[in-house]
């Protein structure tokens, strides 16, 4: 039962991740959110059997059917990247859904709904290397709506603590700091608005962690990055959010402390 479960939560996440592909590409455009999708070269609409999350990719061997034009990998990886994610999450809270489903209904659609929003901004910083203030502010709102809702402890409705309500300023000020005395050379002020929301969402003994994990993640990237690629020192510019990313939901998953904090 719980595999054919997973399998179902995976196939659900592969389709979510086709819609993210598209929120990621027409967002802060002129293009809305719905209607059919189509090459971005020729502009061909795709016919039902090229819109299968990851297969249609496989199928049509990575070009467009009409122009043959290459398609990019972010749309077979980020439909995976969402569904890996929201197997993950079944199979973490898989003792709700056993539980109380009603619970976990909600409790999924929380942290589905939050750790979706973080593929689209790790993604489209990595595009166009800016944290729009808009997911930023969504995000933030989620998850400071989330703090009376949720705990270390899971699904339990309460009035947040005053460490869980400063997780967030607390992780985001020294992001600020770096800014500010950098003026906006090291790091973007995007990701101190992003740390806002991973505090709460996080608290601060995981987000802590999950932040360490992403400075340790960006420094090894961007050594290898230098090393193999003519086009890259010291001073290049590497998107930071997607490292955070990776670090909160490493941390969320597995539930790592590496500073073990107790409020």
């Amino acid at each position: 039962m719980t595999t054919i479960l997973t399998i179902i939560f995976f196939v659900l996440g592969l389709i979510i991740g086709s819609f993210l592909n598209v929120v990621i590409l027409r967002f802060n455009t002129q293009k809305t959110f719905g209607g059919r999708s189509g090459c971005m070269s020729c502009q061909k609409k795709l016919s039902w059997y090229e819109l299968f999350p990851v297969f249609s990719f496989i199928f049509l061997k990575g070009r467009c059917k009409g122009c043959r034009t290459k398609i990019s990998w972010q749309y077979p990886l980020v439909e995976l990247v969402t569904g890996i994610i929201f197997a993950c999450l079944f199979l973490k809270f898989q003792g709700v859904f056993y539980a109380n489903t009603f619970i976990f209904a909600g409790t999924m659609a929380y942290y589905a709904g939050a750790f979706s929003l973080l593929v689209v901004i790790a993604v489209y910083d990595l595009r166009h290397k800016i944290i729009p203030d808009t997911l930023a502010l969504v995000l933030g709102a989620l998850t400071f709506l989330g703090l009376f809702f949720f705990s270390a402890s899971g699904f339990n409705f309460h009035l947040p603590t005053v460490m869980e309500l400063l997780a967030g300023p607390i992780i985001a000020l020294p992001f600020a700091l770096i800014w500010l005395v950098s003026k906006g050379t090291w790091m973007g002020l995007g990701d101190a608005k992003l740390m806002i929301s991973l505090g709460w969402l996080l608290g601060l003994s995981r987000v802590l962690s999950g932040t360490v994990l992403a400075f340790w993640t960006g420094a090894i990237v961007g050594i290898i990055l230098m090393a193999l690629s003519r086009k890259h020192s010291i001073k290049s510019e590497i998107p930071f959010a997607p490292f955070l990313v990776l670090g909160t939901i490493l941390a969320f998953l597995f539930e790592l402390h590496i500073f073990p904090l107790n409020f």
